[in-house]
Parts: structure tokens; sequence; C-alpha cells
């Protein structure tokens, strides 16, 4: 039998692929979300950011809304931004392995732009360990995983440029606490997706980018969000 060499090993093998099995793990707790729109007056971003999950038509038909989504607990229930299900007549998320559920809007907070779905599924689903924003620090690898333009599963990397940011938005109605700023690439779909660190915890989940910039983008830290969502939480979540 012939010993296998450095040449001839998977590439993915290397030790210093260090995402590939965090992202082939967190891929399978990543949804993706379509909401039809009821017929409504489309939303206009504030002068300082453009969340990037709103919907692609603007007329005064039902349009549809394409973001991300996470599972949080194996019982069917998923985080996601308000903005990406607003106003929404019906959901429909998709998992890893594409089998489609109707989902049913459980709770949200549309200034902080946080909302959790819920669907039914036949068998316990893979949900993403939650980790702690306040703990992650500048300079630590991440990556983000979401729906940009639609192509499902999308797996992008940086680090985390700065924390403890505040923004808020007076046209959106929208206030953005305990923002983490990445680096990582983001596009429209990539909302409600979340930011995931070495150990494959989501620290923080993607919610808009700053206008005209490429190399700025800014999620929803955990621990805020830990706060309005812990009666949807498992009671072992939470622990770094």
């Amino acid at each position: 039998m012939k010993r296998r060499t450095r040449a001839n090993r998977p590439a993915y093998r290397h030790p210093g692929n260090m995402f590939v099995p965090i992202a082939q793990q967190a891929k399978r707790s990543v949804i993706s979300i379509r909401a039809q729109l009821r017929p409504a007056k489309p939303q206009r971003s504030g002068s300082f950011a453009i969340p990037f999950g709103w919907p692609y038509a603007d007329d005064a038909a039902t349009t549809e809304s394409v973001g991300t989504g996470f599972i949080i607990r194996s019982d069917g229930y998923i985080l996601t931004s308000e903005h990406v299900v607003h106003n929404a007549e019906s959901i429909q998320i998709k998992l890893y392995n594409g089998d489609k559920y109707a989902a049913e809007l459980i709770w949200c907070d549309p200034v902080r732009d946080i909302a959790v779905l819920r669907i039914r599924a036949s068998k316990p689903l893979p949900a993403m360990p939650l980790g702690s924003s306040g703990k992650t620090k500048v300079g630590e690898l991440v990556i983000s995983v979401g729906n940009p333009l639609g192509l499902e599963h999308t797996i992008t990397t940086g680090i985390v440029s700065a924390k403890n940011r505040r923004m808020a938005s007076t046209k959106n109605k929208k206030l953005y606490e305990d923002i983490l700023q990445t680096d990582c690439a983001i596009h429209p779909g990539n909302s409600g997706g979340p930011v995931i660190n070495l150990n494959g915890q989501a620290i923080g989940m993607n919610a808009f980018v700053v206008k005209d910039n490429h190399g700025l983008s800014f999620a929803i830290g955990m621990d805020c969000i830990k706060q309005h969502i812990r009666s949807f939480l498992p009671r072992e979540a939470g622990s770094e």
C-alpha cells in the first residue's frame, strides 16, 4: 500500500485550510429565505447605510425579499433580520439539504431589526452554537455564510475590524446596538446570516453595509440579540 504524500493529499485537508471544517458544519444550520411581500410603498434607506436584504422590486405589486437566517433551536426556531420578512404575507425557507418549509413569524423587533421564525420539521434540525460578541476580540478571523444575490450558502472570510459600534437611521427607524464591524464581503441577500468565529459559534448577525463602500460590513452582536430573544433560546445556549 502506497503511503499518501503531500502532493497527492487533498488540498482541503491541509492544516492551513482552517475554514473548511467550520464552513462544512456551519452551512448545515444556515437557511435561505424568500418572503412574498404585501403591496406597499417601498422602504428607503438612511443616508449612512443601506440594508442588504431589501426587496429587489419596487413596484406596487407584491414583491419578493431574499435573505438568510440560521437555526438556533433544533425544534425549528430560526433567527434572521426583521427587514427580510417585513410586511411579508408568506415566508418560505430552504434548508441546506434542499427541503423547503413554510415559516411562521414568531416574534420581531422592527427597530432593532431582529426576527424569529419557526418551521415544523419532522426531525430535529442542526442548530448553530451561539457565541459571545462581548468576548470576541478585534482582529479575530471570522466567516460569513449567506445567500448573496440568491447564491445559496456562499462563504466569505475576514476579520473583526471593530466592536461596540452604535448606529441609527431616522429614515428607516432602525437602531443598531453592539455592532461588530468586519471586512467580510457582503451583498444583497446576506441579511440575517451569521458571522462565525473559529469555534464555529455565531457571534453576530449580518445587518447592513455602508453605502458605496465594499470594504465595511456590520453585524448585530450576539450578546445584544440574546437579550431580546432569550425566551426562544434553549437553556444550554449562550455559553462560550
